[in-house]
Parts: C-alpha cells; sequence; structure tokens
C-alpha cells in the first residue's frame, strides 16, 4: 500500500506547542457513540511517542475519564524520566473542555533490544483458518461502527452471543488485523487489544456498552505480516466491576502483546 492507511490517519497527532498536539477523534470509531477506548489509548501514545523520540510503548496505562465523542482534540504530554533505553511520560487527552483520560507509559524501541533469555509458557489460542471463523461487521446499531476499522474473525464457538445463544465460558477467541493490508504496528496493537466484544456477552449478562475504567497494555515484540490472533478472557464478576485479560500472537507464534482492562459490567439501559 502508498501512503499512510486509515489507521495512520485517524491517530494522527500533530504538534502545537511544547507539551501540546492536536488531534482528531475520527467518526465510526465508537461504540453506540462512545470512541473506542484503545483507539483514544493509540492517540495519546502518538504523543508520547514524538515527545520522548521513542517509537515503542513498551508499558502503558490509561485511567479513563468521561467519554469521548468524534471531534477536534488535543493531548498535553509531560515527560516523568529519560534514560538511556527507556522514557516514561504522562499524557491526557481532552475534548470539549473536558479530559477524557490520562495516560502514563513507558517508551523504548524494541529494535534495539539487548539479547535475552527467553521463557514462554502459553501458547497462542488453537483457532480455525480465519476463513472458518465468523466475520464481524457493522449492522444496524450493533455489531457497532468501530467494526469496519478493524477486521475480525471470532472463533464460532465464541461467537454464539451474535444469534442470542452464549457458550457460557466468558471468553473470546479470534483473529485481527488492519482493513486494506495495513502494517499492524506498536501503536495499533494498543487498539487492537480492545477490539473485540466484551467477554461477558458469553455469559448471562446484558449485550451492553462496557465502560473500561482503566486499561494496561505490555508491548512484547513488533509482530510480523498477517492475522493476529487474539484471546480474552474473564474470571471475575464481582461488584460491579469485570476484568479482561488479553494475549495477542502474530503469525510466527510470538506473543507481541499483552493487556489487562478493568470495566463496569453491562446494565443493558443503553
Amino acid at each position: 500500500m502508498s501512503g499512510p492507511g486509515a489507521f495512520e490517519r485517524a491517530t494522527s497527532v500533530a504538534p502545537r506547542s511544547p507539551g501540546w498536539y492536536d488531534a482528531y477523534l475520527a467518526e465510526g470509531w465508537d461504540i453506540v457513540g462512545n470512541t473506542n477506548g484503545g483507539y483514544l489509548l493509540s492517540i495519546v501514545a502518538n504523543a508520547m511517542v514524538l515527545a520522548t523520540g521513542r517509537p515503542d510503548p513498551i508499558s502503558v496505562t490509561a485511567h479513563y475519564l468521561a467519554p469521548a465523542g468524534a471531534g477536534e482534540a488535543s493531548v498535553e504530554v509531560s515527560l516523568v524520566r529519560e534514560g538511556r533505553r527507556f522514557s516514561t511520560a504522562r499524557g491526557a487527552l481532552s475534548s470539549e473542555g473536558t479530559q477524557r483520560l490520562q495516560v502514563l507509559g513507558t517508551f523504548g524501541d524494541l529494535d534495539r533490544a539487548p539479547a535475552a533469555p527467553e521463557l514462554v509458557l502459553g501458547t497462542p489460542p488453537e483457532l480455525p483458518e480465519p476463513e472458518k471463523c465468523l466475520r464481524i461487521e457493522p449492522g444496524e446499531g450493533f455489531p457497532p461502527p468501530f467494526t469496519r476499522q478493524v477486521e475480525m474473525r471470532l472463533h464460532p464457538d465464541d461467537a454464539r452471543f451474535l444469534e442470542g445463544a452464549r457458550s457460557g465460558t466468558p471468553t473470546i477467541r479470534g483473529w485481527l488485523r488492519l482493513p486494506d493490508g495495513e502494517p499492524v504496528g506498536t501503536l495499533a496493537l494498543l487498539t487492537l487489544l480492545d477490539s473485540f466484544p466484551p467477554t461477558v456477552f458469553n455469559v448471562d449478562l446484558p449485550i451492553a456498552w462496557t465502560p473500561t475504567l482503566e486499561l494496561t497494555a505490555h508491548v512484547r515484540a513488533r509482530p510480523v505480516p498477517g492475522w493476529l490472533a487474539g484471546e480474552f478472557r474473564t474470571r471475575f464478576v464481582t461488584g460491579g466491576f469485570l476484568e479482561v485479560d488479553g494475549e495477542l500472537w502474530d503469525p510466527s507464534g510470538r506473543l507481541v502483546a499483552q493487556s489487562r482492562q478493568l470495566a463496569l459490567v453491562p446494565r443493558g439501559d443503553g
């Protein structure tokens, strides 16, 4: 492909003054009118990349303060610490005079990571080929417009909620990639980690908006081209909260990103 892809354009930021960046929250990246949290995180992280001079978000944590709609936005970034390998910064995104999220992140360069021993006890999820999985596309209200921005193929066993059935297990597995062959960089991983439908749609809970309170992402490696295999699980739904633990694996079988998200249990009132 030539020129920037849709994701790169939608997450671009422009320096305005020291520590400040202009952004635009694009149309069509929303869930029932609220802009997707992973997409917002990618925008803030992009500004933090420019501010730190480090290309990769190694570990980022976002606290979501208020929903955001499409439109103009600004990102403020301040440097916390600059080291030889990593830089840590704070970022905050605001729109319409309201701060929407705050982010603390450590950034580095995965291409310059020193050789180190590895121990990998996990494995990619077992999935049918993408062509044998269920393609998720936007419909009349559900699935939401955001599903047009990310190509998704869900494991048939985990997509029963789309037909009014439930698997009974709060797990979502499937394939992910950006449309039109756009490469998935480390900033895009932050969005892909928050792309699948909520895991609790597969248990006896409402199929409704599940607001994120906090999202932490760990980026482990740059993915090679191709479909990413994802697996997201919930173990505890208590006190009105739920957690989601996620993994993304690239076609080489390498773990490229992990996440933990704390969200509110869907209420079913829209």
